[in-house]
């Protein structure tokens, strides 16, 4: 058996796969191939949240926050190392913050990267858990779908990581679909807002010529103004 299959024995995944990213384009825009685990693990679960606690970053993710190919791995380098020296006592890092590539995040705001070594081996790369970008750090041995095997099985528990993390089952919850703004429509793309102050001055509504337009006076406008 192998770890995805035990993985998703005891949490089942979506039973609507998800669409699969261009793994082509998301390791063309890293520099750098990505492991074989990890693109099995998202395309069998997709984006989303193992037992309400823990996500991974995904390629192109709507939100820039959960984006893999986005700027937060870096930024979570970049935060790391401050953090650290602005603490009065400096902490010592267990990797180097280069080696540190993030691909997940909890609940607590605890961040989970790939320790980048070798770089050009990615299916040899460990799993580190930082608490909050702070001390204390905790290594795993292995793949990140052998950690949330470990970690979802109960046979390793993270240190700072919640001790009843299990107590409500093993679940996977698929991420929302992002809803896109709805279309604007004829009469929004007609307020303008020169317009309305006149109207509302035109109404017994002393309006300045700058600043924000009062929501009932727009809403009062859109109910005497048809298109």
């Amino acid at each position: 058996m192998t770890t995805l299959t035990a993985l998703t024995t005891i949490c089942p995944p979506p039973a609507s796969p998800p669409s699969t990213p261009d793994w082509s384009q998301a390791e063309t825009e890293l520099g750098m191939r990505l492991p074989e685990d990890y693109k099995q693990l998202m395309a069998t679960y997709g984006p989303g949240e193992f037992c309400n606690f823990l996500s991974l970053y995904y390629p192109h993710a709507p939100r820039e926050a959960a984006d893999l190919t986005g700027p937060m791995p870096a930024r979570l380098r970049q935060q790391i190392e401050e953090v650290r020296h602005n603490a009065r006592q400096p902490w010592p890092l267990p990797h180097p913050p280069e080696q540190l590539f993030a691909t997940g995040v909890t609940g607590n705001g605890d961040y989970l990267f790939w320790v980048t070594q070798p770089s050009d081996k990615p299916d040899a790369w460990d799993v580190a858990v930082n608490q909050a970008l702070r001390a204390p750090w905790y290594t795993f041995t292995g793949t990140l779908t052998q950690f949330l095997l470990a970690v979802i099985s109960g046979t390793t528990r993270v240190p700072f990581f919640p001790e009843d993390l299990l107590d409500n089952g093993t679940t996977f919850t698929p991420a929302r679909p992002t809803v896109e703004p709805p279309p604007p429509t004829d009469q929004q793309d007609s307020m303008n807002p020169s317009d309305i102050r006149a109207w509302a001055r035109a109404n017994g509504h002393p309006l300045p010529d700058r600043g924000r337009i009062p929501t009932e006076i727009i809403e009062a406008w859109k109910r005497g103004h048809t298109v």
